[in-house]
């Protein structure tokens, strides 16, 4: 598959664009889609599933209640740009390892190094020549192990390779250099994808130090082989695997209070289903909770969330979009479904950018408030993360800009990529 990457920026946003919208406009259900009964929107754990412990015997950080409550009503922020010149910019993240540097993962499949405003000439790593970029495809996500620094040298990325197949993979940099060798992959899993969208794309760790893959439901427009509720399949769904503790010889284990690693009959990597395209996500650093914006079909946006020790959670993606059936267009049971805890229409933009929980110091109004976007607007929005109910999205800011991911760097502060514009920005205070 060629890289597109030569085209100009404002080019490929547009190709971009067209590629995230386009299955929307495919398979609408003829009846207007009812809404979902009222019931409180935050996912709650699976009753037959006991909640963890950490790997040090302290409670589940789902247990402790964060003391950060936002004012959102007295928030005013901006944003800055940190750096231009990137090409295709899809997501930003710190190594954790107290060096202050940001990754800044390019869709052709270059990962940049920044240092506070210098971002290096030399790419960390060039996985261009095995990443298979353009539309929905590329380089998508990064993350790096727990404890990376001193001896802790893997990170994980997830990108399509050439014939457009997902694929999971580690490597090795040595700590504190600004560049790690692509002769250090070790592929860890690769899934076939049928479709050349909704490939999902976040990677991270959970608090138990299992990596958590973001699948899509494979593609098309509609969920046209029902793969988001199979669970026979891994697409539509979030991964949860043991990377870290894997045998010699694997790629990962399988962790033993994953929701259905006993069954023969599914697929054991399976942690949540239920999902369309789960572009970005998060996992709150204060209570473990896993944050998902899930991209939508014809009308709705949602966001998603599921405590730490949640397992099993079927989040409705084909049956539900958002609140609203979607497929039956009427009477969608919603029996055993976690809805989402807020959603937008395409009114106000077209394909969600699922975003982090505000544990910062810079704008201490903030302080516990979910933040995510979308790429067609350029909105920012925030909800309330620690109240347990549906909320309407409330506006921040119009940026005016195609975001295509929101982190945090190592002191916790917020920042955004600029897909069309090639800019990482960051969250300020205004004035």
């Amino acid at each position: 598959m060629p890289i597109v990457f030569a085209l100009p920026r404002r080019l490929l946003a547009a190709l971009a664009l067209v590629a995230i919208v386009g299955a929307c406009a495919t398979a609408v259900p003829s009846t207007t889609p009812s809404t979902a009964p009222a019931q409180a929107a935050t996912a709650s754990p699976s009753p037959a599933t006991p909640a963890p412990s950490a790997a040090d015997g302290s409670p589940s950080p789902s247990a402790v209640v964060p003391p950060d409550r936002p004012e959102l009503a007295a928030i005013r922020v901006n944003l800055e740009a940190v750096v231009t010149g990137l090409e295709a910019p899809i997501w930003a993240t710190a190594a954790g390892d107290g060096s202050g540097r940001l990754f800044i993962a390019e869709q052709g499949g270059r990962i940049r190094v920044l240092r506070g405003t210098t971002l290096n000439a030399a790419p960390f790593i060039d996985l261009s020549d095995r990443v298979g970029a353009g539309g929905e495809r590329g380089l998508l996500g990064l993350a790096f192990a727990p404890g990376f620094g001193g001896t802790e040298a893997r990170l994980y990325v997830h990108y399509s390779n050439r014939s457009g197949d997902t694929t999971i993979a580690e490597l090795r940099a040595t700590p504190g250099s600004d560049a790690a060798d692509p002769a250090t992959e070790r592929i860890l899993l690769v899934e076939r994808q049928p479709y050349p969208n909704h490939n999902g794309g976040w990677i991270g760790f959970d608090p138990g130090g299992m990596l958590l893959v973001a699948l899509g439901d494979g593609g098309s427009g509609g969920d046209p082989e029902n793969r988001a509720s199979r669970l026979d399949t891994l697409l539509g769904k979030i991964l949860r695997l043991d990377v870290l503790g894997a045998a010699d010889g694997e790629g990962y284990g399988i962790p033993s209070d994953n929701p259905f690693a006993v069954r023969s009959d599914v697929r054991p990597e399976i942690l949540h289903s239920g999902l369309r395209n789960p572009f970005r996500a998060s996992v709150d650093p204060a209570t473990g909770t896993l944050w998902i914006g899930d991209v939508g079909q014809n009308a709705w946006e949602e966001i998603d969330a599921a405590p730490a020790d949640a397992r099993g959670l079927d989040f409705g993606w084909r049956r539900w979009e958002g609140r609203h059936c979607y497929d039956p267009a009427q009477g969608c049971d919603p029996d055993g479904v976690t809805q989402p805890v807020a959603e937008y229409d395409h009114g106000k933009g077209c394909s969600v950018i699922g975003g982090v929980v505000y544990r910062g110091t810079a704008i201490p109004a903030l302080r516990g408030a979910y933040l995510f976007s979308d790429y067609c607007s350029g909105t920012l929005w925030a909800i309330d993360a620690g109240l347990d109910a549906q909320q309407a999205p409330f506006t921040l800011l119009e940026t005016g800009r195609s975001i295509s991911s929101i982190g945090i760097d190592e002191t916790g502060e917020v920042v955004l990529t600029d897909l069309g514009g090639g800019e990482l920005l960051r969250l300020v205070p205004a004035g």
